[in-house]
Order: C-alpha cells, then structure tokens, then sequence
C-alpha cells in the first residue's frame, strides 16, 4: 500500500502515526494492497483556498477529501479493486482548536480527520441520519482498533 505523507504546513506532526493509521483503516475496510492514498498537512490561508474552490464555503476547514477512482470497502471475500484512493487534506491549525475544545490532543484530532477523510474516499457521507450512523460508527471503531493495535506495537 503506499501512503504518501506530505506536511506543507508548518506544524510539526507525526508522520509515521498518520501512515500506520491509514495502514490499518485500510486494511480494516479491506482494501487492496496495492491502492495508493495522499495525506496533505496545509495551512490555514491554503485550507480555506481549498473550502472555497472546492466546497463553495469561506474559511479554513478541518479536512477534505479527494476520491479519484471511487474506490469501496471490500467484503470479507474479496478486496477493492487496486488503484487511486485519493487525497485527504488536513489543517493542523483547525484540528488544534478542535483538539483544544474536546479535550484531547492534536494528533488524536489529526487520527480521527484521517480516519474521516478515509471514509470520504471510500464513499462513505453523514448527510442524512442512517448514513451517519454508520460513518461514525466505522469511524469510532477504526480508531479503537488502531489504539489497540498501538499499545500491542509499543508493549
């Protein structure tokens, strides 16, 4: 799988961390080794460039997504097709404040951006109530099976 990481702001964060979560999202949304996904870190002035132009809305936002060949979840007996995933991109900035607001930190907000972003690529909206629920859901346990997978890498 290749993930590809690239901070254009100047926010320092943890690349590796980043990678290892889209490993594992990846993996657990059955996608084929051989799909490729971009990660970009942006400031604010160029995240709200990107709201505007691509969403029709002022300011800086907190991620977007980028799909280039519709890629889906795969199911438990075959993988998605190889190819392009797409782009997320994320502003640490934003994510601070968010982090700041729910008590947690900025990298645990940048792990959950991801995550979201990832859905996004996959398909997956929360435009209406049912499809909400099951985003958030997917989302929720991703997080939790990284921060499992974490510990056991760290033990």
């Amino acid at each position: 799988m290749s993930i590809e990481v690239n901070n254009e702001s100047t926010y320092e964060i943890d690349e590796a961390a980043l990678q290892r979560l889209s490993t594992y999202a990846l993996d657990a949304m059955r996608i084929h080794a051989d799909a490729d996904l971009a990660i970009v870190l942006v400031d604010e002035a160029a995240m709200e460039a990107l709201h505007v132009q691509w969403m029709g809305e002022p300011g800086p936002t907190d991620v977007l997504s980028f799909p280039m060949d519709e890629l889906r979840p795969g199911n438990d007996d075959q993988l998605t097709p190889a190819g392009l995933l797409g782009d997320v991109v994320l502003c640490p900035q934003v994510a601070e404040s968010q982090a700041e607001a729910a008590g947690h930190t900025t990298m645990d907000e940048l792990l959950l951006l991801t995550t979201h972003g990832i859905l996004h690529l996959l398909g997956f909206d929360h435009a209406e109530p049912d499809e909400e629920k099951e985003m958030f859901s997917l989302q929720r346990d991703i997080l939790i099976g990284y921060a499992l997978s974490e510990r056991s890498r760290k033990a």
